[in-house]
């Protein structure tokens, strides 16, 4: 029963990272771990902290792991909305592609599926997360790194406040990116248009 419950913390849990800390529940770990965070703040600025489940207290350990994926899911949703509205109006070459064969961008999964190329993604995406994710993840646990830190720093600013800044901005346009994806998807099919989905 523990391993469903932290199963399902895990799964549930990227919002945990920025949950304040109860009177009841202020111990070294969890003041040293929110200490530690950037992102608690809202799109004006302000303080939000935000754990309705209160996941980061029951589960501290796993708190590292949650940022470390609401990170990968926010860059992921980012590149996502990019490529759902490129695709409304640029295509890459070749039949299987084009906008003959795919005329809404909604219905590419489906089309790429039965032509084979979404089985490459997948297969790149395990090799990506069985190579770099894992390794990574691990090194977390460790303490070697920080969530979502792959050494990818040479446009980084090089003074801690500029480079707290830009993480906060990253997540805060990762979490808008993880709903505008959602309503893209819901828009396209609802109204059956492309780009500007109305």
């Amino acid at each position: 029963m523990k391993t469903v419950a932290a199963l399902c913390a895990a799964l549930v849990g990227s919002a945990s990272a920025f949950a304040p800390i109860s009177q009841t529940a202020k111990t070294v770990s969890l003041n040293s771990v929110f200490d530690d965070y950037v992102g608690n703040v809202d799109l004006r600025g302000k303080e939000f902290n935000f754990d309705p489940l209160k996941l980061s207290e029951a589960y501290p350990p796993f708190v590292p792991w949650f940022r470390e994926a609401e990170l990968k899911h926010g860059r992921t949703a980012m590149l996502a909305v990019m490529g759902f509205i490129a695709t409304d109006f640029i295509r890459l070459p070749g039949d299987m592609y084009s906008f003959e064969s795919i005329p809404k961008t909604i219905d590419a999964h489906d089309a790429l599926l039965k032509s084979g190329p979404m089985y490459q993604l997948v297969l790149w995406i395990g090799l990506w997360d069985l190579l770099i994710t894992a390794p990574a993840v691990q090194a977390m646990g460790n303490g070697d790194r920080e969530p979502g830190d792959y050494g990818l720093m040479m446009f980084a600013p090089k003074d801690k406040e500029g480079f707290d800044k830009k993480r906060a901005a990253e997540l805060l346009n990762g979490r808008l990116a993880m709903i505008a994806v959602g309503g893209i998807a819901t828009q396209s099919i609802v109204t059956g248009h492309g780009f500007p989905y109305v």
